[in-house]
């Protein structure tokens, strides 16, 4: 009798030191269908030794392991195996340790205050090819990542010089180097080389980009 293809299961490696929360999770993982969980390890060292044995998809490992660091772990398993994917697993909600982790090479992060449905929803976005983060922490990074960007606009405004300023403003509104030049009494070369040094200093690389800026500066008022 021809029966329905054989749905694919993941083999999955818990790294975890605390024998009742391994347990725990090789139960619950376990029982999706699409997970297989094909091995345990209670250290980094074993973690590393699992990985390299038993060749899985995806490897849950806690960051607070014993021998080795669940941070020096991701490193090795990434290094040896680069296409294992890894959720790190961890109580650790600062920007040190999940800077740390993604840098180490992990594919996304996991708050052990999490549910199990966040949990499995991580496990596929990963193995979908995808980065994970807690809810938990995602909002925090977000609010960490504009922070910078605002950070980083007020830095690179304050290297702008007053002349370069109006260069700028006038760009917003359209004007040629030409018209600038006339409107500033100096030639269009030097225009242009205000341009040049603003586009070096703002990172950005035509007028269309330094005008969003001149807007995004409060230079220029947006048409309605």
């Amino acid at each position: 009798m021809d029966g329905a293809p054989m749905q694919k299961r993941y083999r999955i490696i818990i790294a975890e030191d605390q024998t009742l929360v391994r347990e725990g999770l090789r139960s619950l993982i376990a029982a999706e269908k699409d997970f297989q969980v094909v091995g345990q390890a209670g250290d980094g060292l074993q973690a590393i030794r699992c990985v390299n044995r038993l060749h899985p998809d995806l490897v849950l490992i806690d960051l607070a392991m014993p021998k080795l660091s669940g941070i020096s772990a991701i490193r090795e398993i990434k290094r040896a195996r680069p296409d294992t994917k890894i959720i790190a697993l961890t109580f650790h909600t600062s920007d040190e340790y999940i800077l740390a982790a993604f840098n180490a090479g992990a594919d996304g992060y996991c708050i052990k205050n999490d549910t199990y449905v966040e949990l499995t929803t991580a496990i596929r976005r990963v193995l979908e090819g995808k980065k994970y983060l807690s809810p938990e922490i995602s909002n925090k990074v977000l609010l960490g990542f504009m922070e910078q960007k605002r950070e980083r606009l007020v830095s690179t405004w304050d290297t702008l010089t007053p002349r370069e300023i109006e260069v700028l403003k006038l760009v917003g509104e359209g004007y040629t180097s030409p018209e600038i030049a006339q409107m500033l009494g100096i030639s269009s070369k030097t225009v242009d080389k205000h341009r040049a040094n603003m586009m070096k200093k703002l990172d950005l690389h035509n007028s269309a980009a330094l005008t969003a800026y001149a807007i995004e500066r409060g230079l220029v008022a947006q048409s309605t």
